[in-house]
């Protein structure tokens, strides 16, 4: 089946063969093709610049030769995808069931008023376990998946703040608008960030409930939990913040923004990992100034209004992380 819409499909790759031919296999059998795939191989590693198994004619592998981080890669594959009036982002760690783009392009059409699209992401270990049903966004500039560890069941369509970008579809305009991914982030967090700018943008988000991929999760960073994910996803968290929450809602909630980094130091710290957690938040500091004049930028295009962003931003005292 055919896409009256074009949709470029992109994977960034940087880890284990064996989870990409799993999630290239799952886009090949899509019953409502891609238009077109670029894969980026994103590794040092010659021995993967050469994939054991031949791809389809209209797809093409990039091999960079170098490690330019999951934010960079991604912006250099939708820059090749300049006949897509879609982009869909798909981990080499998450696999799509057949028929994930016929619903994310159901979805779109339904709704033309969103412009970025997020699925529902089950566990891979475990498919009764919700991975994340779009992400969320704390006042404080605490991010996570929603939903994340309970229940698949009962889940409906929603609007979201933004999709993980582990599987995900964007309008390639909107994309583009909001500059991309911030290749200073490296990889973590840099999903919410885009996502924070295309809101400010006036864009909006959808959850598709029906749409589903099966996510394994942090395959090539160590898991959760390792030194590269910790210092990744909360230096970068505090540069989501600085950059994008706009107004005086930057004043209001700076006061909890600091109280979450310093708890944060405190939570690593008696988990043993003291110095990485301080480390990431050396380092966000280091990279205030450059932050800072991004958000400039970022704010001079502000077209949505503080009421508007205060409506998706999750505004309880103690999040719930698992309420969708």
């Amino acid at each position: 089946m055919t896409c009256a819409f074009t949709v470029g499909a992109v994977v960034v790759n940087f880890g284990p063969l064996q989870n990409l031919k799993i999630c290239l296999d799952a886009i090949k059998g899509q019953e409502t093709a891609f238009s077109r795939v670029v894969v980026i191989d994103n590794s040092a590693d010659k021995q993967n610049q050469i994939l054991p198994f031949t791809l389809p004619i209209n797809w093409r592998l990039v091999s960079l030769g170098y490690n330019a981080g999951f934010a960079a890669a991604n912006n250099i594959a939708v820059e090749k995808l300049a006949d897509c009036q879609w982009v869909a982002l798909v981990n080499p760690d998450a696999y799509l069931q057949p028929d994930w783009l016929t619903k994310m392009v159901f979805a779109a059409r339904l709704h033309p008023e969103f412009s970025f699209f997020a699925p529902r992401l089950l566990m891979a270990s475990d498919p009764s376990k919700i991975d994340g049903a779009g992400d969320a966004y704390h006042m404080s500039g605490m991010v996570w998946r929603s939903g994340h560890g309970g229940q698949a069941s009962e889940i409906g369509d929603k609007e979201v703040f933004s999709p993980c970008a582990a599987a995900a579809l964007y309008r390639r305009d909107a994309f583009l608008e909001a500059g991309g991914f911030d290749a200073d982030f490296f990889c973590f967090v840099e999903d919410v960030d885009l996502g924070f700018r295309l809101r400010l943008l006036g864009h909006r988000c959808l959850r598709v409930a029906d749409a589903i991929a099966c996510h394994e999760g942090a395959v090539s960073t160590g898991g959760r939990h390792s030194a590269f994910s910790v210092y990744h996803g909360h230096r970068n968290m505090v540069w989501t913040y600085v950059k994008n929450m706009p107004g005086f809602l930057f004043w209001l909630f700076l006061p909890l923004h600091i109280f979450l980094n310093l708890f944060t130091i405190f939570w690593f710290s008696i988990r043993g990992q003291g110095k990485i957690i301080v480390r990431a938040k050396v380092d966000a500091l280091c990279g205030l100034s450059t932050m800072w004049r991004k958000r400039k930028r970022i704010q001079s295009r502000r077209r949505l209004s503080i009421r508007s962003l205060f409506k998706v931003l999750d505004t309880r005292l103690l999040p719930n992380r698992r309420t969708l």
